[in-house]
């Protein structure tokens, strides 16, 4: 397993092939990643603990544990955590291509939080 530290967090790799890959993310309470898109790739987000605020697409939806999301390609979105404990996520990623240069990192001034 390898762990990126990041300044909102933590991302665990737990598994990866060609055409998926799975990772652990702790995101630490009132931090949120990047609004971001993938052209190749789709998401889907499972809540582990704590509360996660998914605005995906314009749309905003609260998950708690045990809830999850579905993030389709060419889509906008970003996860925060809107508590006062550690988010955790499992993420599973599909898809023909897993690159970290089909990141599409939209700038903050354009978040709607």
């Amino acid at each position: 397993m390898t762990t990126r530290m990041r300044p909102w967090g933590t991302v665990t790799l737990l598994e990866e092939t060609d055409r998926y890959r799975i990772n652990r993310i702790e995101l630490k309470p009132g931090h949120h990643i990047s609004t971001q898109m993938h052209y190749h790739r789709s998401e889907h987000w499972i809540v582990v603990s704590g509360t996660a605020r998914v605005l995906c697409n314009g749309n905003e939806t609260l998950l708690m544990q045990k809830q999850s999301t579905y993030v389709p390609a060419s889509t906008a979105h970003r996860v925060e955590n809107p508590g006062v404990i550690p988010l955790v996520m499992i993420e599973v990623q599909n898809g023909e291509y897993l690159g970290e240069d089909d990141i599409i990192r939209f700038p903050e001034d354009q978040d709607s939080h």
